[in-house]
């Protein structure tokens, strides 16, 4: 091999190596956690009470969907989240936009907001893309509703909202609390509201409503 020759060789080594340790480098920052992607999976989809309601008639037979929203958005997850009597489905009682992301090391946390002009969006879980027409900086927060989670042993994410700031005035409350559980078919949650007592004024009273998934 003459001396041209063997510079050639070491060049093209030298630019195969750094290509390599730039698609690499490429690959590691594009990793996706992969937890934080199963919480979205199990939560993504039509759920229902049904079953519930008929085993009890202190729960309503409640429908609730949630679409991811936003997908342009590579940093965030966005969810859209609407939730009806199954008696009127197209009227529904609650409207969120959830933005589900990592806390720490072990945990993640589900931030919720509302909606403006929501009556304008129901039924929009059908048609996902029309929240295009809408942007994060048109939202509103809902300051201490936030419902922090963390996975558990058997595979499952569990959590609630913390101290008693998620305002509520819905009959008389002053404040409202969330225990949530997901699975790979089931959203259990409770929601209750309570005055400045501690008592409670709405919500069940034996436990979360058990939304299986369709």
């Amino acid at each position: 091999m003459n001396k041209f020759s063997s510079i050639f060789l070491a060049a093209l080594l030298t630019a195969s190596f750094c290509c390599i340790q730039c698609t690499a480098g490429k690959k590691s920052a594009k990793s996706k956690d992969k937890n934080l992607d199963l919480l979205i999976q199990y939560m993504v989809g039509d759920f229902s009470s049904k079953d519930q309601s008929l085993r009890d008639s202190a729960y309503f037979d409640i429908r609730l969907h949630i679409r991811p929203i936003w997908l342009e958005d590579k940093e965030n997850h966005w969810l859209y989240v609407e939730q009806a009597t199954a008696a009127a489905e197209s009227k529904p009682y609650r409207q969120r936009i959830y933005k589900v992301e990592r806390e720490g090391k072990d945990g993640f946390k589900s931030v919720v907001y509302t909606l403006p002009e929501q009556a304008n969006w129901a039924g929009k879980y059908k048609t996902p893309e029309a929240f295009k027409a809408l942007k994060p900086t048109d939202i509103s927060l809902r300051d201490g509703c936030t419902v922090f989670l963390k996975l558990q042993q058997d595979g499952t994410f569990s959590g609630a909202t913390q101290g008693l700031g998620c305002e509520s005035t819905l009959r008389g409350a002053k404040y409202a609390s969330s225990i949530v559980t997901i699975t790979p078919k089931m959203l259990l949650s409770w929601d209750q509201g309570f005055n400045e007592k501690g008592e409670q004024v709405w919500g069940a009273t034996k436990g979360g409503y058990e939304f299986i998934k369709m």
